[in-house]
């Protein structure tokens, strides 16, 4: 696993990994006190699918072909770094090294792409 900070020197996955998490435990501590319960998976599933889903309006909404009240690009750098935290969290509660598994899709896919680029070049 990668643990090194990004070039440019902001953190890299794996630290926004362990903040997400910690950020997590302070959720869990509120659920705990107000429901006697963690969410479950599916709970956390819903969450980030209905973020994931307000990504969608935002856009339209840059885009302005739908409206909202607010800010919108605010809007779209906080739902779109939720959504991110999201992808930490549920990786963590399904035992996905979030960090390597980032790492090893995009090797797979640039390399792929690069395998097709490289065939498109010899026609």
């Amino acid at each position: 696993m990668n643990t090194t900070p990004a070039r440019d020197g902001k953190p890299g996955l794996a630290q926004a990994d362990d903040r997400a998490l910690k950020v997590r435990a302070l959720y869990e501590q509120i659920e705990q006190r107000v429901l006697g319960r963690t969410w479950t998976l599916p709970e956390l599933a819903l969450g980030f699918t209905n973020d994931a889903a307000y990504v969608g309006r935002l856009v339209l909404a840059a885009e302005r072909t739908w409206g909202i009240d607010g800010d919108v690009d605010a809007e779209l750098r906080h739902k779109l770094a939720e959504c991110l935290w999201w992808v930490f969290v549920l990786a963590d509660r399904l035992d996905v090294d979030m960090p390597d598994a980032y790492e090893a899709t995009m090797d797979r896919i640039g390399g792929g792409l690069q395998r097709t680029l490289e065939g498109m070049s010899k026609s």
